[in-house]
């Protein structure tokens, strides 16, 4: 009979989505959809998924099994492996101190780590409990200039030399299955309610003992009675820049002297102004699938953008990493590496560093298999030649 192991052994843990249903049974209902659902009827979401099965991979025969060359060269750093854990808010949701359990995972692999503006752990707490960590920070444009400046300020006192600013997101999409868990603003149904008290392991690792986590990058700029979960949220909610512009980021470019990623790529003429406006790199992404409903999926965006990319700047993406084959897709599609959200985040959710550094293995485990099973001794031998349209039923 196949079924999924679902107990604390994270040896026996095979897969990602393995550790999703260990995820999903430990938290609240209403937690996991937080962190698994779309917005609308998320067709985006799906097809984020579906669109690495459309591709099947070649192989070469006669190849000695030699262990890959798994390494590469992403803005300036050379990583052991294509990938790093991108920028995901509120993880303090699915565990105590979570953004630091993924920063430790992924600095003892050797890989960077990116913070969200909207994360539970300061900037300045993380680097005080990671330290090493290679630090990448995500920022939303914000309104108050003063606030805007001091997070950069603050993000490079704190070590980071990677901004990368998130362009999809200046209104939230229409999570609407994500809003049925709640009667009204942040209140929720009695039925979720009930379901909280049914997961007493969630509520000893999240709440106790003061309850929901605040968002440690933003409690600066809170009067002292507003530094919780409700007032940061509200904060964050005002303070979005919905007029976020090309202009605005020419200007952000002239004041951040480090690297400068746009997150939220999906048209290559989006990729000829980041190119005109001598940005880093740019990240493939939609929000997996939680903003535009029906936008194009990151792989299928990836083929598109690829062409304009190669040469000028580095080319990242997210959304839907569930394999090493995955991995190894997006590499021969043009990436130069790949930013993981959901795949570690059930890890932490259901095991903490454990959990975060066992999906990180999973991964690793299976990108250097599926080489060796293609023939492909480096990276660098991965392109279009390596990867084929599946015929659909």
């Amino acid at each position: 009979m196949r079924r999924f192991y679902t107990g604390c052994d994270l040896d026996r843990v095979h897969s990602i989505a393995e550790l999703a249903e260990i995820a999903r049974r430990r938290l609240p209902y209403f937690v996991w959809e937080y962190l698994s659902g779309g917005a609308e009827a998320e067709l985006t979401l799906k097809d984020n998924l579906a669109a690495f099965s459309a591709f099947g991979l070649h192989s070469r025969a006669m190849v000695p099994c030699h262990a890959p060359d798994t390494c590469r060269a992403v803005l300036g750093r050379v990583l052991p492996m294509p990938m790093l854990i991108g920028p995901m808010g509120y993880n303090g949701l699915l565990h105590r101190d979570a953004d630091i359990h993924l920063a430790r995972a992924a600095t003892a692999r050797g890989l960077p780590f990116s913070l969200s503006t909207a994360s539970n752990t300061s900037l300045e707490e993380l680097v005080a409990a990671v330290p090493g960590v290679d630090l990448w920070f995500q920022m939303y444009a914000m309104r108050d200039p003063r606030v805007q400046n001091d997070l950069l300020q603050r993000a490079a006192d704190a070590g980071c030399r990677t901004l990368v600013l998130t362009c999809d997101a200046m209104v939230l999409g229409n999570r609407q299955w994500d809003r049925r868990n709640f009667a009204r603003s942040r209140q929720l149904t009695w039925r979720n309610k009930l379901d909280v008290v049914r997961h007493p392991r969630w509520l000893k690792q999240v709440m106790w003992p003061s309850g929901l986590p605040g968002m440690g990058n933003l409690e600066p700029y809170l009067p002292p009675r507003e530094r919780n979960p409700l007032g940061s949220m509200a904060f964050i909610g005002q303070q979005m820049d919905t007029l976020l512009d090309w202009d605005m980021l020419a200007r952000l470019r002239e004041q951040w002297g480090e690297r400068l990623l746009l997150k939220g790529v999906l048209h290559p003429a989006d990729v000829e102004r980041a190119i005109t406006l001598g940005l880093d790199g740019v990240v493939v992404s939609n929000h997996g699938g939680r903003q535009l409903d029906g936008a194009l999926s990151s792989l299928d965006a990836l083929a598109a953008i690829a062409p304009q990319a190669r040469g000028k700047l580095s080319l990242l993406l997210d959304g839907g990493i569930r394999r090493g084959s995955d991995i190894v897709k997006a590499l021969a599609l043009g990436a130069d590496a790949v930013l993981l959200g959901r795949s570690t985040l059930y890890g932490v959710a259901a095991a903490g560093e454990a959990g975060a550094g066992r999906a990180l293995d999973l991964l690793t485990a299976e990108l250097a298999l599926t080489m060796n099973l293609m023939g492909c001794t480096h990276l660098n031998h991965l392109d279009g030649d390596s990867v084929f349209q599946r015929r659909r039923a």
